[in-house]
């Protein structure tokens, strides 16, 4: 038995369920991806290239190191896994990356439009905006130093230009959340818009003391982290 097990699970129980419930474009496919930080290590679980997610088991998710390496499993890691790890290496608050194709944020990829602060609730749980980050092919580094540009925004939410979106988080059940709430999100947005009339967004000085609580929650876990590293070393 792999000394990931848990983890393992944990990324294959999430991907499982964002793909039975569409999050990924289709209920049959392999598209999107997921992985979670293996605490205490250098190593992130993540799931693998091309595989069907009906069809995937526990041993078919990827352990690799912060430079991409495989170091367990048989099958080839997401084509995703380097915008991953630029994640965890650009967010120290980050623990746990989802990428998906779902389809209101999508709709947003597709126009180029960023989301911004509509609700004070989703405000405080995901950030100020969800910003689009510019194409870059999937897989490349083009794509990579896109969503790193857009990181130091400290949201959890991005939209991936004429691709999909991405949602960050201190656990893989936050992010999940995240996904949601952007849906949500992007789905009121998309149909107010479609009414003509105009939409109100939260005044900027109220989204910006909301974003406040963002920061201070992911600073908590910056030092509860460093903490860890302190008394390791």
């Amino acid at each position: 038995m792999s000394d990931y097990t848990e983890q393992k699970e944990k990324v294959l129980q999430t991907a499982q369920r964002l793909s039975e419930l569409g999050y990924f474009g289709t209920k049959s496919g392999s598209a999107g991806n997921v992985s979670m930080l293996i605490e205490g290590t250098p190593y992130a679980a993540v799931t693998p290239s091309g595989l069907p997610y009906p069809e995937m088991v526990v041993e078919d998710i990827a352990i690799v190191n912060m430079e991409g390496d495989r170091i367990e499993g048989d099958r080839e890691p997401s084509v995703e896994t380097g915008m991953h790890l630029a994640c965890y290496k650009n967010r120290k608050d980050v623990n746990a990356v989802i990428h998906t194709h779902q389809l209101y944020a999508s709709t947003f990829a597709l126009i180029n439009h960023d989301v911004p602060a509509l609700f004070d609730e989703v405000v405080v749980a995901i950030g100020n905006k969800i910003e689009i980050v510019p194409y870059g092919l999937s897989g490349s580094d083009d794509l990579l130093n896109n969503v790193v540009s857009k990181l130091v925004n400290r949201c959890h939410c991005y939209i991936l230009q004429n691709h999909g979106a991405l949602a960050i988080g201190k656990n893989l059940d936050k992010a999940f959340t995240y996904i949601e709430l952007m849906e949500k999100v992007c789905t009121v947005y998309s149909r107010a818009l479609a009414t003509g009339l105009e939409v109100t967004t939260l005044d900027e000085m109220l989204s910006t003391a909301l974003h406040s609580i963002t920061t201070s929650s992911q600073d908590m876990e910056i030092a509860r982290k460093e903490s860890l590293e302190q008394a390791a070393n």
